[in-house]
């Protein structure tokens, strides 16, 4: 027995293989419950699930549950940043990252209680994949956070100065953590995965994602901040989405490979064949808005004409990517259309949403650099679909909970620990 393993959790191990055995292989005579996917109805009428407790779920509750804070920060910034808008919409936004925020510190409270009660078993899921790619979704989700303060509170908002500072600061340690995170999770699974060869997933393009990132949030926050600080997060911010992009560019080759080589995954994991998307779309949003954040001061001073090459170097580099990330987005919008009607809710499905924003305010940013409205409103289109299937993931994900169907022993990305 692992010494650092707690006697609860041992009970709580016995008691989840007792009932999913029970459930498995006895009758309604020997255990009093009808088997989980037996036709037998209860005298209420419902059917009987085995009995686990909270304290058993949480210890279930994976990293991959941010996505859904990643994929709401998301639309609140793709409700900022709609080419369309109409009066309520800056509150309604407001209120979606309110909702973000708070859902956000929720599961990070889950987490947290997860790492008390079952300190082993979080330790094996950072050298485990696949929930180990997850762990970049929470800073993605720290990431969208700071986007939606910068947009909700200086961009669109009152623009307080200490606010402005405040995400300076913010945007700092972001981007130490993104990149600390960055390499130790990939050194981790090259070093001590559990797994070999370790298993591909979209999920992998995760840890990059988190340091890439970086990159779209200085060309969110540079346009607001002092000259001075405006060229260092242009520069920092160009250096990330380049380490970002390489990690991403690798990840895509091997991603493609693997779909010529299997096909198409299970039902629930093909929304995140979305995910590849977002890695070409946000490259796109960082091009534009860093050659559009560019000062008036240091090196672009000495270099006055540097702005606008800039700005129509990015704006040609960028349409040249588009279609690139409209091929991958084809191509995971004919798999998941093509089994729509047999597909069952995974967390996976929060996927069809963050990249997409990407997506969306990339081709939105080509519209306004264009003055394209035909452009715009493709972009403004995207939006609706975008709040469509973030109500149709938020809907079925509360009823996957309430059926046990995630956050169940047996049945998260944890299941093979």
């Amino acid at each position: 027995m692992d010494k650092s393993t707690g006697p609860d959790e041992h009970k709580e191990d016995s008691r989840n293989v007792s009932n999913t055995t029970v459930t498995a292989s006895t009758s309604n005579d020997q255990t009093g419950t009808p088997p989980l996917h037996s036709n037998n109805s209860a005298p209420n009428g419902l059917q009987d699930k085995p009995k686990v407790g909270i304290r058993q779920r949480l210890k279930h509750f994976t990293f991959a549950w941010f996505l859904c804070t990643m994929s709401t920060g998301g639309l609140a910034i793709a409700l900022s940043e709609t080419p369309h808008k109409f009066r309520g919409l800056y509150t309604i936004g407001l209120i979606v990252f309110i909702f973000d925020f708070t859902l956000f510190l929720l599961l990070s409270a889950c987490m947290l209680a997860r790492l008390y009660l079952y300190p082993t078993h979080v330790k094996k899921v950072l050298f485990h994949p696949p929930e180990s790619f997850f762990i970049g979704a929470y800073l993605l989700s720290i990431t969208v956070i700071i986007g939606c303060i910068q947009l909700y509170g200086i961009t669109h908002g009152p623009a307080w100065k200490w606010l402005i500072d405040a995400v300076y600061v913010l945007y700092w340690i972001y981007a130490a953590v993104s990149l600390v995170n960055s390499i130790a999770q990939y050194y981790v699974l090259i070093a001590h995965s559990t797994l070999r060869p370790v298993p591909f997933a979209p999920s992998m393009f995760l840890p990059g994602y988190s340091a890439m990132l970086t990159g779209t949030i200085a060309s969110i926050i540079a346009g607001s901040q002092p000259g001075p600080r405006a060229e260092m997060v242009i520069v920092s911010g160009l250096a990330f989405k380049g380490y970002g992009w390489l990690i991403s560019s690798v990840c895509i080759v091997y991603f493609i490979r693997l779909l010529l080589d299997k096909g198409l995954p299970p039902l629930p994991m093909r929304p995140a064949l979305f995910i590849p998307v977002g890695s070409v779309a946000y490259t796109i949003i960082t091009f534009l808005g860093l050659a559009n954040a560019i000062p008036d001061s240091g090196y672009f001073t000495r270099h006055p004409m540097a702005k606008e090459i800039l700005m129509v170097t990015a704006l040609f580099v960028s349409i040249f990517m588009w279609l690139f990330a409209f091929w991958i987005f084809a191509i995971a919008f004919v798999a998941n259309v093509s089994a729509a009607r047999n597909m069952s809710f995974a967390l996976a499905w929060w996927a069809f949403i963050f990249p997409n924003v990407g997506f969306m305010l990339s081709t939105s940013m080509i519209g306004r650099e264009l003055e394209s409205e035909a452009i715009l409103w493709v972009a403004s289109v995207m939006t609706i679909g975008l709040v469509a299937i973030w109500l149709v993931s938020a809907v079925a994900c509360i009823k996957a909970v309430w059926k046990g169907q995630i956050v169940w022993p047996g049945k998260d990305e944890d299941k093979d620990l």
